[in-house]
């Protein structure tokens, strides 16, 4: 009975440890950048009301125990595959129930809706929308254009899409030229479920629209990323001046978004560098013994890992050139700096970090040798 007891706690006590670990290593978490905090968001997904297979209330919870700040069920406005067991006459009913689910929590629920159609102009998601039903009219652009008289912001869903083009590259069509022009379409989808596409993001930036990552998820987060196994959503991170869905708002049309997809990150230089500037800090550095290798501690405040190649004018005592800093952990990295120094200089590439495509930026770290 004694041995029966103690193999019953052990059992019970790793399940509990695990449950406990994964809770915790499941939440995502970035530093906020100089002059804005980093929202975490998650702006394109579906429930049962239409061609989801979840309530609402699941992708508030989901987005709960991922430590999101904020998300938008942009369920589609012609597409209702579950129309026959449960009627929408009201295309706003997944956002009411969504709010009704958040109710209590800090879970900022944006409203939103998919406005579906065939090539040109596609899918697009309208988010901070006051009525879906008035969206839902015949002529596609006209749809944009109700949308944008709400208040709408408007990005082109998975333009890589190859049920709408086998080719899989993301092409601007005339009508996608117009929306831009009338200022009707305000971002693109450069990141997409496991999809990632270097063609939407040099449109993004030949067209000044804006960065967005999502996951488009239709069943449960924790199947399609594979929480239990380390995965996460993909995400668009927001560098807001206030915790809100104006704010939130603001830093869409502003254009201060990375896309988030595994342990990659798209941006612009100007927004991503911060981000990665705040993630990755020296906890300080000592020579070893009379050597002038130096022991440096990098800490990685982020829940990506970073891959990083060496631009130092040192090389490394036990790493080659290109390292690997994981999400929110902590390493030693020693450096040969050739005569002992007060302080100096590491510079990486940023290779798992995109600018452009094809483009990686450059950070630096000041280190500062402990006296002692």
């Amino acid at each position: 009975m004694r041995t029966f007891t103690l193999l019953l706690w052990f059992v019970l006590g790793s399940s509990a440890f695990a449950h406990t670990n994964v809770a915790e290593l499941r939440q995502l978490h970035f530093p906020n950048v100089p002059g804005y905090l980093t929202l975490k968001c998650d702006l394109h997904m579906h429930t049962v009301f239409s061609d989801g297979n979840v309530w609402p209330s699941i992708r508030v919870e989901e987005a709960l125990k991922d430590n999101l700040d904020a998300i938008s069920i942009t369920d589609h406005l012609e597409k209702l595959k579950h129309g026959a067991d449960i009627p929408m006459p009201n295309r706003n009913r997944s956002h009411e129930e969504a709010v009704k689910a958040a109710r209590g929590t800090e879970l900022i629920i944006i409203q939103g809706t998919e406005i579906t159609r065939s090539m040109p102009p596609g899918h697009a998601n309208a988010i901070f929308i006051t009525d879906a039903n008035k969206v839902l009219v015949d002529d596609p652009v006209d749809s944009y254009r109700v949308a944008n008289k709400q208040g709408g912001f408007i990005f082109w869903n998975h333009p890589t899409w190859i049920g709408q083009d086998d080719d899989g590259v993301a092409e601007l069509t005339p009508m996608h030229e117009q929306l831009i022009a009338e200022g009707l379409l305000h971002g693109i989808e450069i990141v997409n479920e496991d999809t990632y596409s270097d063609e939407a993001l040099q449109i993004a930036l030949d067209n000044d629209l804006t960065i967005i990552g999502t996951s488009d998820i239709h069943g449960l987060i924790d199947w399609q990323y594979n929480v239990a196994g380390g995965g996460h959503r993909p995400l668009t991170l927001v560098f807001a001046k206030e915790r809100s869905a104006d704010g939130i708002n603001e830093g869409l049309v502003a254009r201060r978004t990375v896309a988030l997809i595994n342990d990659s990150l798209i941006g612009v230089e100007e927004t991503v560098v911060p981000l990665v500037n705040a993630s990755i800090t020296s906890k300080g550095a000592a020579y070893q013994r009379d050597s002038s290798v130096a022991d440096v501690r990098l800490k990685n405040h982020s829940s990506v890992a970073y891959t990083l190649q060496n631009k130092s004018d040192y090389n490394f005592y036990t790493h080659t050139d290109v390292i690997t800093l994981p999400a929110m952990s902590e390493i030693k990295l020693s450096v040969k700096t050739i005569e002992r120094l007060e302080s100096f200089e590491l510079r990486f590439l940023a290779l798992n970090v995109v600018t452009a495509p094809n483009e990686h930026p450059e950070i630096s770290i000041s280190i500062t040798v402990d006296s002692k």
